[in-house]
């Protein structure tokens, strides 16, 4: 199979599908790879690294849509590429369809065959291709949220930490999962007061275990999240409903009741954000406020920390990349359920419910299609 690894376009999204490491063993499982040229330098891997592992080096995005078998990105296709997608062409990449209509119509038009890394999921319900990036995210989160609580920031001039004898900042994490866990873990780190919340009792009764003793996991409720938000320096917003919109945790009638100058980081604001008045926001431009509250959310977050992202996430597409490229995608999906999970928009159909739920379109069966 041809495989084209992509420039990404975002503003300032640095990150790289896929690091010379892998082009390699992609090439020694038979496949030829193009690569974009200058792709991997935001990560540190200049063009001549992917040449020495075997790579093509293309000039343009148009010749790679034009010749490969299936492209990769790590960030969602952006406007200007809507019309190079071929039919039949494989786009492996995050997608997160749920929270993009335009893109989602855009897909369904151009005949592709879409695979989201974050909808691929394994047996015990976890997300491996949407694991590394959260566990970036997940601490970056609370370096963004004690960097932006500095007063030359906009923040209210408190150290979450602490100091002896001044009390330690309060953050509230809202979601256990793997970004809830990574934020709480750094800010326990930093020194803080955390609260973590989540409405699952065993995941509840695993992070009492494992987290220090500054952690207090909570079970969520309206009523526990407007006591805590009182107290709150640092909010996290780590929520995910898998492939589908995120909900609205915290609205803005709540925010009056938070202290001025506190933070809110919404990791979910890929999927739309679980924060009432969260809208996207870029590295070069990553905060706004609302009611005195600082919002910080980005929506590419380990695209500040490219080197770090880029090896984690080729650590785990590329065993997916690999047999995808090894068997198509129509015998890779009827081998390997969890590459079937990833089926966003197949051949003109949508074939992931929660999208299709989205935006009121018809639904079909991946099964159907194989």
């Amino acid at each position: 199979m041809l495989v084209g690894i992509l420039k990404e376009i975002k503003t300032e999204e640095n990150r790289v599908c896929m690091t010379p490491a892998g082009v390699e063993v992609m090439i020694r499982n038979g496949h030829t790879l193009m690569v974009e040229k200058s792709a991997g330098v935001g990560s540190g891997f200049e063009d001549d690294a992917y040449v020495q592992a075997g790579a093509e080096i293309a000039a343009t995005p148009q010749e790679i849509f034009e010749r490969a078998d299936m492209v990769m990105h790590v960030k969602e296709p952006l406007p200007a590429e809507y019309e190079l997608i071929r039919q039949e062409q494989i786009v492996f990449t995050y997608l997160h369809l749920a929270a993009a209509e335009e893109l989602t119509h855009a897909l369904v038009k151009s005949g592709s065959i879409c695979i989201a890394y974050e909808t691929i999921q394994k047996a015990d319900g976890s997300l491996p291709l949407l694991t590394p990036m959260s566990e970036v995210a997940g601490r970056m989160a609370t370096q963004q949220g004690a960097k932006y609580l500095e007063m030359a920031q906009g923040g209210h001039g408190v150290l979450l930490g602490g100091v002896p004898g001044v009390d330690p900042g309060t953050v509230v994490v809202i979601g256990g999962g793997v970004v809830g866990t990574q934020a709480a873990k750094m800010a326990c780190g930093l020194g803080a007061k955390v609260y973590i919340l989540d409405m699952n009792l065993e995941r509840l009764r695993y992070l009492c275990d494992i987290m220090p003793a500054n952690c207090y996991p909570l079970m969520s409720s309206p009523a526990t999240l407007r006591r805590l938000l009182k107290e709150a320096d640092v909010v996290v917003g780590a929520v995910l409903v898998t492939g589908a919109k995120a909900p609205k945790l915290v609205t803005r009638d709540m925010l009056p009741i938070m202290k001025k100058g506190a933070v809110m980081v919404d990791v979910a604001i890929d999927q739309g954000g679980c924060f009432e008045t969260s809208k996207a926001t870029t590295h070069g431009d990553p905060i706004y406020e609302v009611d005195g509250i600082v919002h910080y959310c980005v929506a590419n977050m380990p695209g500040a920390v490219p080197k770090t992202s880029t090896m984690a996430l080729t650590n785990a597409t590329l065993p997916y990349a690999v047999e995808i490229a090894n068997k198509g995608w129509v015998k890779a999906m009827q081998s390997n359920p969890e590459i079937k999970l990833g089926a966003n928009v197949v051949q003109g159909k949508v074939t992931y419910k929660p999208v299709a739920e989205a935006f009121g379109l018809d639904y079909t069966s991946i099964d159907t299609l194989l």
